[in-house]
This record gives C-alpha cells, structure tokens and sequence, in this order.
C-alpha cells in the first residue's frame, strides 16, 4: 500500500474508533497499536511503553495536573459567586449591566479556575437565576454564561495552551501572554453585545408589558459595594502573584503552578473554612480523574502521532498541503475551517494533539508566527465550545438549568459564535492585539 492509501485506512479507521463511542484516549492508542502491528516492525511494539513516557516525562506537562488542582479548589468554593455578586454590585446601574456583569465574572474566574467547565458551572449556577429573575430571556442569560466560560481555554492558565505548546515547541511564557489581549477583545464583544441585546430585551418585554420587571433598579450603598469585596480581593491577589511569579521569571511555569494551587488550598480553607477531609475530597478526587483523563489522551495522541510520523502520513498530508500552492491567508483560512468541522465532532485537546504534525510546518513554512497562530485556533475550538453537536459548555448549561431548553440555549449561544468569527478576522488585521505583550516581555 502506498502512503495516500495508508494514510486514508489511518483516518477512516480513527474516525470509526471515535465515533463508536470509545473514549478517545482509547480509540487513538488503539489505532495506533493495530496499524503498528500491520505496517511496522514487530520490534516497535516493545517501545510503546518508552515512546509514551518518553513524551509524558516532560515539565511542562507537570503543570496541568497542578493547574487543575488550583482550578478545582476555587471551582468547588463560593468564589464564582463571590465574585459574579460584587461585579453585579458595582455594575447594577450601566445598562445591561448585569449581563456585563456576567461576562466580566466569567474572564476573571477563567483566568483563575483555568477550566470552561468549571467557569460556566460557578458563574451560570448564580447569574442564570439572578438574570432571569430580572426578566432577561433564558437564551439570553445562557448563551452569556456560555460563551464568557469559554473564556477558560484562552486565559491563562489555559490547559489548551499548555498542550500547545508542548506540541508546538513554542514558549508557554510567551502563549500564555498573547492569549490576555485577544482575551480582553472578547470580554469586551460580548460586553458591548450584552449592552445591545439588553435594549432589545427591553423592547420585548416593554411589548408585553413587563418592562419595569427589566428596569428594576436596585440600590446599592458604598459600604454594600465595599462589603462585596473582602472575599473576592483574595482570589485576585492570588491570580496576580501567580501571574508576576511567572512572567518576572521568580518561577519556572510548574513551580508556579504549584504555587497556585497551594495558595489556593490555603485561601478556600481561610476564606470558607474549607479544610476538612469532607472539603477537600472532591477536590483532589476531581483532579485525579480530570488530570488522569488528560495525561492518558495526551500519551495516547502522542503515540498516534508517532505512528503516523513513522508511516509519512502527517509528512505526506503537509507535503500536499504545500503542493496545493495556496496564498498564505487562503492556506490559514483552509487550515481554521478544518478545525471548525472537528470542532463538532471533537474536544479541542484531541483537536490540537491530532492535527499539529500536519498543520503546523505548512503554516510555518508560509511564515506566520506559530504563537499568533495557536491564539487564532483557540479561539476557532471556542466556538465548537458553544455549537452542536458538541457544544460542551451547552450541555454544562443544560444540566445547571435544566428548565432552559437545549434548543433555546443553542440559538441564544449563535450570536457569540459570530462576535468570536469577528474577533479572528481582527486579531488577522491586527496580530499585534495577541503579540504586543509577549514581544514587550519576551523582545
């Protein structure tokens, strides 16, 4: 057989896999175990085991691990709430308010927690109710929740990015800081939408005669605003010194994920007296499956991708890439569709683990910055965070509100899809909104 045809039965043979309900950890090992024993030397299936150690047996990876463990701590407490609660304190007068209220939670608990999941959990489990509550659609309310939780995977620290790089080869200092501006530029989309559609929401209700439900103002003394801000301060300090620790170079990123995730033992058991065995079990159980999950996907794609390295295929698929002679903006464009289409079909770990052999030396070899780049994906495998038929943020949402129907937290989730398609086009026009930061800390 020759490399087209081995490599058409590789990804027929995955798809399959995928789609028979395996987990994808799974799957991908199990493709590659068969096509090593069909297509390579019997020798080869002894270096399994070292081929995966080899790869997990990296300090970077360490990190995630420790950053779901800092991630899960602050998941679990009240300070999702805590925070959404003083955010809405001190916003409650600027029209549409309370959902600018929401997408801004959501960023900081994204760049605390680290975990889109997490983030709609937390946020969407106070500001759904308090939302509608104040006469805001069910959509409306989700699809706010839903598209700030994706927040989660670009922020730092985003297990995403991590991945990234450790595929990529490139600097997670430098990915970590690209992600803050395009980061800033959708809080600030999904601010000015939640301000607009707020209007609309107002005209329908003022139609049904329930504008003064919308319009309900509530008051606010300063000692009330303040008083919201003693067990949200903590967090953010925290989120601070993680990131100074950093970026100042005080601590390599694993020490520094470390760090956070005892500082954030140490702040819910201060801050909520969440220090018993009964507190803490949950937390480090979470971490244990999430961490597990990931470290064997992540032993498992890369195991893939060295069996579809072995057999030309990832080289065979860049090569006809680059034969296709496309433009540099037309091969970037090809190259983001693709990942739109797995993005319905796949988890955005699995995303980047399977296809960077074979998208990143085409888009290298065009000249763009693999930095920007991995910035650009992200946010495109955001968007499979919050459409079908994955679309796990919805399901997240489902199962917290369970009265706001699939279909009505899908249409009100559509509009974000199109403000993150709108943010990829401006962060092409201007790459500087993702490298200025990085290039300032980095040269």
């Amino acid at each position: 057989m020759n490399t087209l045809q081995i490599g058409l039965l590789y990804g027929g043979a995955t798809i399959a896999a995928l789609f028979s309900g395996i987990p994808i950890a799974f799957a991908l090992g199990s493709v590659a175990v068969v096509f090593m024993m069909l297509f390579m030397p019997a020798a080869s299936l002894d270096t399994i085991t070292q081929n995966v150690y080899e790869e997990l047996a990296s300090i970077t990876l360490l990190t995630i691990p420790l950053f779901i463990l800092k991630g899960a701590a602050i998941g679990k407490s009240r300070a999702g709430k805590d925070l959404y609660d003083a955010l809405h304190t001190w916003l409650h007068r600027v029209p549409g308010g309370l959902g600018v209220a929401v997408v801004l939670a959501c960023g900081l608990f994204a760049a605390m927690a680290g975990s889109s999941p997490a983030t709609c959990s937390a946020i969407g489990s106070s500001g759904i109710p308090e939302m509608r509550k104040r006469g805001y659609s069910p959509g409306f309310a989700a699809g706010l929740v839903a598209a700030g939780g994706t927040l989660g995977i670009l922020l730092p620290p985003s297990i995403v990015l991590i991945l990234y790089a450790v595929r990529a080869e490139q600097s997670l200092g430098r990915l970590f800081l690209a992600g803050i501006g395009p980061g800033l530029l959708l809080v600030l989309l999904f601010s000015i939408y939640a301000m607009l559609h707020w209007r609309t929401e107002y005209r329908r209700a003022a139609a049904l005669g329930a504008a003064n439900e919308i319009l309900r103002v509530e008051h606010f003394t300063m000692a009330e605003k303040f008083a919201a801000l003693p067990r949200v301060l903590p967090f953010l300090v925290l989120l601070t010194g993680v990131m100074f620790a950093l970026y100042s170079g005080l601590a390599t990123p694993s020490e520094t994920a470390g760090l956070g995730a005892v500082m954030a033992l140490i702040l819910i058991a201060v801050v909520y007296g969440a220090w018993s065995l009964a507190d803490l079990k949950p937390i480090f159980a979470g971490t244990l499956g999430e961490s597990g999950m990931l470290l064997m996907i992540i032993g498992m794609s890369l195991l893939y991708s060295y069996v579809m390295s072995y057999l030309h295929i990832s080289q065979g698929a860049a090569a006809w890439i680059v034969s296709l002679h496309l433009s540099k903006w037309l091969l970037l464009t090809a190259i983001l569709l693709l990942v739109v289409v797995l993005g319905f079909f796949l988890p955005p770990v699995s995303i980047i683990l399977m296809t960077a052999p074979i998208i990143l030396p085409p888009l290298r070899d065009a000249g763009f910055d693999l930095v920007w780049f991995g910035i650009i994906m992200v946010v495109v495998m955001e968007m499979g965070l919050i459409h079908p038929p994955v679309g796990l943020n919805i399901f997240v949402l489902n199962r917290i509100a369970p009265d706001i129907g699939l279909g009505a937290i899908i249409w009100g989730t559509l509009p974000f899809v199109g403000l993150m398609a709108l943010a990829v086009v401006i962060l092409s026009l201007v790459p500087g909104i993702a490298m200025w930061l990085p290039n300032l800390v980095y040269g």
